[in-house]
């Protein structure tokens, strides 16, 4: 490791709480779950709609993550991207070719949807959502279905009735 010059207040500030104050492995929060792992029941749904854009927040990855969660749970899970949040569904993100990975994570969003797809998920992207960044259909990620503008209201209103839990995330 190299040695890097300090000035005194530098190094009282380093001082002053000893690091690491706890050792790699330690636990730092318990594991105490509250609630029952609940599993589907016979024809429940599960909606998550998504307006984030990926890298911006975490949001429209950890809200796939839970889509899949409530899908591996037993529920019908279907996952709406809309607004900036169709930005999601593009499987030309890349660096410098697409599919490359030019930093961490940069293809984490992709392959979610993919997992989530390949689990028997159901993916929505709205097409005015595309228009509005100029994205092509013809780079959609593969199985992902593109949608009319108004078809998001009637999604709400169709997995409403149904009953189904709707986990709706926003990012602006």
């Amino acid at each position: 490791m190299a040695t890097v010059e300090l000035t005194e207040l530098e190094r009282k500030s380093l001082e002053e709480i000893p690091h690491p104050s706890l050792g790699a492995g330690a636990n730092l929060y318990g594991s105490t779950k509250l609630f029952p792992d609940y599993q589907a029941e016979d024809g429940e749904s599960y909606l998550t709609l998504i307006h984030g854009i990926a890298h911006e927040s975490s949001v429209a990855f950890v809200a796939m993550l839970q889509a899949t969660r409530a899908l591996r749970k037993g529920f019908e899970s279907v996952a709406y991207f809309y607004g900036p949040g169709s930005m999601n569904c593009m499987d030309t993100r890349g660096f410098p070719m697409t599919g490359d990975t030019a930093f961490p994570g940069e293809q984490n969003i992709n392959n979610q949807i993919k997992t989530f797809i390949g689990e028997g998920g159901k993916v929505y992207c709205c097409r005015f959502g595309l228009s509005l960044h100029g994205l092509r259909e013809e780079d959609l990620i593969e199985g992902v279905i593109p949608a009319h503008p108004l078809d998001i209201q009637d999604c709400v209103i169709e997995y409403a009735r149904k009953g189904a839990i709707i986990n709706s995330t926003y990012l602006f």
